[in-house]
């Protein structure tokens, strides 16, 4: 069977720290031990009691660790993801 994904408007936004957009943190030493992904591109930042830490956003698939020059899609039934720069603007057409 083929199909094509229905069309959902969704909310695009460019990773800012500071601004809510991350559910969490996880430690960076975690993220290193634990995680079977690619850490080159990943943001670290030092929080306030030293620790180096990994912002990330939450859903039904676990934990998306966010990277430099992510994007926070949001799409409009509430479903949150994260998508590479060299990516957005292939999926996603900018409609206002």
């Amino acid at each position: 069977m083929k199909c094509r994904r229905v069309p959902l408007e969704a909310t695009v936004e460019k990773y800012e720290l500071n601004k809510g957009m991350e559910d969490g943190f996880e430690l960076w030493s975690d993220v290193v031990t634990k995680g079977w992904i690619n850490t080159d591109s990943l943001i670290k930042i030092k929080n306030e009691i030293g620790d180096y830490v990994c912002p990330y956003i939450f859903h039904r698939r676990g934990r998306t660790f966010i990277g430099e020059d992510d994007y926070i899609i949001t799409d409009s039934d509430g479903t949150r993801q994260v998508c590479g720069e060299d990516k957005i603007f292939k999926r996603y057409e900018i409609i206002e």
